[in-house]
């Protein structure tokens, strides 16, 4: 299995002069190569040893994706944090990751006077650019240096190539440790389904923070693309016109994403290059589904489901979206899936039941958390092998596909019944007028949990309460309509786009059903 820096490493002897990176400027694959080899040099300088942790703090650009590639050059682990982050945090992600280095942007910096407030583990801090204290190391003295051939810390595929935290909704973030092998498996198998070609052209406005965003990057240097890296999608008009202006042929979304372009006029943009776009972070509902295929009928539409721990776990290929649009299809090649009761025995089809992931896609645990790992990755069949419980409910049919109901957590137990909010909110997405829903309990003193649906309506849109419970009324069976609708300019969401389910439990002007 290769090396993940040898992704670049590849495309960069086979296409030289092929433009990998437009970010600002335009980046071709040599370029980009060599500003590697020089950070692996500069911090193999500054005593950098293999398997050293590395944090990069940046927001999209050139200097994160050179600062990533230079970290695995000289054989350290890289761990990106989102450039949102508050200090109180990024003092946590460094102390227990153990980070020896910070590539951050001067600006965060800044607030510090002294490493130590950071991190007693540092070494260095490395600022890119802005206002920095006088401790930081300038970015441009890592470029200064001849650019030969890399370090050869000896790496192997068995090491880590990665630390990448989770949102950490339900406690403190929890590094995600992940190999060179992890990585380059899930990659291969993921450009294999999308049938990804040198030519492609993938858009990314999500951060490098978030490993969706990140793979988006690995796996174009891996197949030879080219990546067109955003800050954002703070601006969508100016996504769409870029896509149109590279003739972008991928573009990967999260539902929140998908939902701002379906309430624009995509009419105005020539977007006819777009070859494909792909879904995950959260089930994409039925509705944006076909929305989007109308929109987009020259695109393909991979509806996908992953989570950190693994990276991808399934896809419905393009062509099943006819016949079972609310699937997130079968487990990536080379893997597979299956579901398990809460007494640990297989759930035959059309059962519910937790879905178990094995392949060489899972990653090996949790940093610094041997309980929280043996909880979620445990034993396989072979010695040594791990299988990861993802925490997330299931159904599957009769020929293998895969359908998402809820995490485990977010079951609602309303009167003794057990509600998946994805159930109602499919539902609430078929009302003409709703842009987005979330469906969450509130505590009652009668049912134990009350299901309430919060509404971002369309604009124009002239919804009320009594239209909404009509319609789940005519369309659910009476436990599952909510009791509660609330309607809301838009819902929050966590650093990677996801809905955040413990702000949508907050009140917020609720009208009682």
């Amino acid at each position: 299995m290769p090396l993940v820096h040898q992704f670049l490493e590849a495309s960069a002897a086979l296409t030289p002069n092929k433009i990998a990176l437009i970010c600002g400027e335009r980046y071709t694959y040599a370029e980009l190569d060599r500003l590697a080899n020089q950070v692996a040099h500069a911090l193999c300088a500054l005593g950098l040893e293999r398997g050293d942790r590395v944090a990069i703090w940046l927001p999209n650009s050139v200097e994160a994706v050179v600062a990533l590639f230079g970290i695995l050059k000289a054989g350290g682990v890289f761990v990106p944090v989102n450039p949102a982050t508050k200090p109180d945090k990024i003092s946590y992600l460094l102390s227990d990751s153990g980070a020896r280095f910070l590539i951050a942007s001067g600006r965060n910096l800044a607030p510090s006077s002294a490493l130590a407030e950071l991190s007693p583990n540092l070494v260095a801090a490395i600022a890119c650019g802005g206002p920095a204290p006088s401790y930081a190391i300038p970015w441009a003295t890592l470029l200064t240096g001849p650019a030969p051939r890399p370090p050869h810390p000896g790496t192997i595929d068995l090491d880590l190539a990665c630390l990448i935290y989770t949102s950490g909704s339900t406690g403190e973030p929890k590094g995600v440790m992940s190999t060179h092998a992890n990585v380059a498996f899930a990659a291969t198998a993921i450009t294999t389904y999308l049938e990804n070609v040198p030519d492609d052209i993938v858009i990314n406005v999500l951060p490098l923070s978030f490993d969706y965003g990140l793979y988006q990057l690995l796996m174009v240097c891996l197949f030879g693309g080219t990546l067109v890296l955003e800050r954002s999608f703070a601006f969508p008009a100016a996504v769409l016109r870029r896509i149109a202006e590279e003739r972008v042929t991928g573009l990967p979304g999260v539902p929140t994403l998908f939902a701002t372009l379906l309430q624009m006029d995509l009419d105005k943009f020539p977007l006819e290059s777009l070859r494909y776009l792909t879904n995950t972070a959260a089930a994409l509902p039925v509705a944006h589904i076909q929305e989007l295929r109308r929109a987009f009928p020259r695109a393909r539409v991979f509806s996908m489901y992953g989570l950190t721990e693994c990276k991808r776990a399934l896809y419905l290929p393009p062509e099943e979206l006819d016949r079972r649009p609310g699937s997130v299809g079968i487990p990536i090649p080379g893997t597979e899936a299956w579901l398990e009761d809460e007494c640990g025995q297989h759930v035959p089809p059309g059962g519910t039941g937790q879905l178990v992931i094995r392949g060489p896609h899972v990653m090996q645990g949790y940093w610094n958390a041997p309980e929280l790992t043996a909880a979620r990755f445990r034993p396989g069949r072979n010695p040594a092998e791990r299988l990861l419980y993802s925490g997330d409910l299931f159904r599957q049919d009769e020929e293998g596909f895969f359908y998402f109901l809820s995490r485990t957590d977010d079951i609602i137990k309303s009167g003794g019944e057990k509600v998946a909010p994805k159930e109602v909110e499919h539902i609430l997405y078929s009302l003409p007028g709703v842009a987005e829903a979330a469906v969450v309990g509130v505590p009652d003193q009668i049912l134990g949990e009350a299901v309430k649906a919060i509404i971002v309506p369309r604009p124009g849109a002239q919804l009320t309460d009594r239209d909404v419970l009509r319609h789940c009324t005519q369309h659910l069976e009476p436990h599952l309509v909510p009791r509660i609708v609330e309607f809301r300019a838009s819902l929050p969401r966590t650093d990677n786009g996801k809905q955040d389910r413990r702000l949508l439990r907050e009140p917020c002007a609720a009208s009682l059903a």
